[in-house]
């Protein structure tokens, strides 16, 4: 029997790779997220080479009474999940200063990275509980969160805020699902070249030309893939609740 993986956010930058990566490991994928039908198609030229199936479902994580459908949608077509990849996530409206920080942003932020991905891990986690254990297939859910779970960056106040209730959440369901064999997992990554981060590239690059980063290179989405495959193939079998960081020493406390 086949192993299906959801991954939200799937279209582009880490979502992609992690995507490509868990259908190297026999995966077939449910990319779960907005429309973005031009990456999807080549996403799915990748994944469909590796000999593994991709089917894409439009999901805005922030309207909640959708879910449901969308779930049942993925379960018709693959039958159950093996694991799923929580990755699609939005940034602040406009970095700037906190003291400006709009409505709209900060409901943005949470609507989406916090209580969509919390309330669909909610709806997945009951399924992959009532279904049967599966044997030798090891079943897991995967956080992707931030640096900024960690570190504040006054610029972007509400995605961090955003971020490090999500951090919460993960180790809350990695408690709460142990005892039925299900990995939870929570991954920060740090500076990672992808659409997110391009806008402020000449910022990092200083950055980092200053000596921001123990390993002094922008990391990669496969960086972040390489990581979340090793948790969905059950390589980590006595880590409960800790966190991953794949940040080049972003967070490495130094003097």
């Amino acid at each position: 029997m086949g192993k299906t993986a959801v991954v939200t956010g799937a279209s582009r930058g880490i979502g992609a790779a992690v995507a490509v990566g868990l259908a190297e490991d026999g995966f077939d994928i449910a990319a779960v997220g907005l429309p973005d039908p031009e990456r999807v198609a080549e996403l799915a030229s990748q994944v469909e080479a590796l000999g593994r199936r991709l089917v894409v479902y439009d999901l805005d994580l922030a309207r909640l009474g959708e879910h449901a459908a969308v779930l049942s949608a993925v379960l018709r077509d693959g039958g159950s999940i093996d694991c799923l990849v929580n990755n699609a996530g939005v940034s602040v409206l406009q970095r700037g200063n906190l003291l400006d920080v709009s409505v709209e942003s900060y409901d943005r932020c949470f609507a989406v990275n916090t209580r969509g991905t919390f309330f669909w891990t909610q709806a997945v986690a009951r399924v992959m509980v009532d279904a049967p254990r599966p044997e030798g297939h090891h079943r897991s859910i995967v956080f992707v969160t931030s640096s900024n779970a960690v570190a504040a960056t006054v610029e972007r106040g509400e995605y961090c805020m955003s971020k490090t209730a999500l951090s919460m959440a993960a180790k809350l369901f990695a408690l709460r699902l142990v005892s039925h064999g299900i990995g939870v997992y929570e991954v920060q990554p740090g500076i990672i070249l992808t659409d997110m981060t391009a806008p402020v590239k000449a910022r990092y690059d200083a950055f980092m030309a200053s000596g921001g980063l123990v390993e002094s290179r922008w990391g990669q989405p496969g960086d972040v893939a390489r990581v979340v495959r090793t948790m969905a193939a059950g390589l980590l079998p006595y880590t409960v609740a800790q966190d991953v960081r794949v940040d080049g020493g972003l967070l490495v406390t130094r003097f």
